[in-house]
């Protein structure tokens, strides 16, 4: 127990940490190769901050525990849509470009849609004994290459951005490269941690991967989000939120399907409701919240709405 809790403590440490030097080589690397803060954030920094995710899920599948596998990937954009994107809004109101409005927030909620195709019956209360099969996992896929081809065409468009004071080449290297090292290690050992203080309670292996697992797993887009809206990044922050989530659904559940099917044993509609939902929110917040913004008051609304969804999810334990 003492281990856990330590080690619980120092990946939180290590996530932070990560999450100041990769969001400051991220800004710097951005104004080098004349890109947006917006398209490191949808590449690099999504990327990176979705490997703990990305390790976990795999790994799980592999040792048999597809509950956990699942169950990050859903818990993990939940956490994103919600909790993250509405804390982001509390430090500073999120503003939605005209390209993202048309481009990133449809496939976000694209990404919700498919998960749920692939998942069966699900939606309307379907059999405990489904699987999202390898066809399915190979159809995530082939969506991830859609989307990872879409985001290589805008990298030649150029934004205004906030600006990044000049940093060495080498600092900056080393700052990504340190940055996201210390986001994997410190997000495995959280993980870790908390899944054994988790799992003495006799915690479910679906309830431990929707919420201690997922938000582990998260703390490096929370981190990574906050820092960067806290410095005025906040296309970083927005970038960051939308391609993890989308590459959570696309990659790593695609990835983890193809290399076993998940079993959806232990999960509930009210799960994928909760998903679409969220999605949908920010959509409609982006489009028709006010100058394609999302204020103080909807990121009010989403964290409300999170801690609402977790209140639920222990009240069923």
């Amino acid at each position: 127990m003492i281990l856990s809790i330590l080690g619980f403590v120092a990946g939180i440490a290590l996530v932070i940490l990560g999450a100041d030097w990769l969001t400051n080589g991220a800004s710097a690397l951005a104004r080098r190769l004349k890109m947006s803060e917006l398209m490191i954030g949808l590449t690099i920094v999504a990327l990176g901050t979705s490997l703990p995710e990305l390790v976990i899920s795999v790994a799980s599948a592999l040792s048999g525990n597809s509950g956990i596998s699942l169950g990050n990937v859903l818990g993990s954009n939940i956490f994103n849509g919600m909790l993250i994107l509405g804390i982001t809004a509390l430090i500073t109101p999120v503003v939605f470009n005209g390209r993202m409005l048309s481009r990133e927030l449809p496939f976000n909620l694209l990404a919700s849609l498919v998960v749920i195709l692939v998942s069966g019956s699900m939606l309307v209360g379907g059999a405990p004994g489904e699987y999202i099969t390898r066809y399915g996992g190979m159809l995530l896929l082939c969506f991830c290459a859609v989307f990872v081809r879409y985001t290589f065409t805008i990298t030649s468009e150029k934004e205004e951005d906030a600006a990044v004071q000049p940093m060495p080449a080498m600092k900056m290297v080393l700052m990504i490269a340190g940055g996201l090292a210390a986001l994997i290690f410190g997000g495995k050992v959280f993980v870790n941690g908390a899944t054994d203080i988790a799992r003495l309670f006799g915690l479910s292996e679906a309830l431990i991967g929707i919420t201690i697992v997922s938000a582990g797993s998260s703390l490096p887009e929370l981190a990574v989000s906050v820092n960067a809206a806290r410095k005025g990044n906040v296309g970083i922050a927005l970038g960051n939120i939308l391609g993890s989530s989308i590459l959570n659904i696309f990659f790593i559940l695609g990835c983890s399907a193809t290399i076993v099917p998940i079993s959806l044993s232990g999960f509930s509609p009210v799960d994928y409701y909760v998903l679409l939902v969220s999605s949908l929110f920010i959509y409609l917040f982006g489009q028709f919240g006010g100058k394609n913004v999302i204020n103080r008051t909807e990121g009010a609304l989403l964290v409300l709405g999170y801690a609402g969804y977790l209140t639920y999810l222990i009240m069923g334990i």
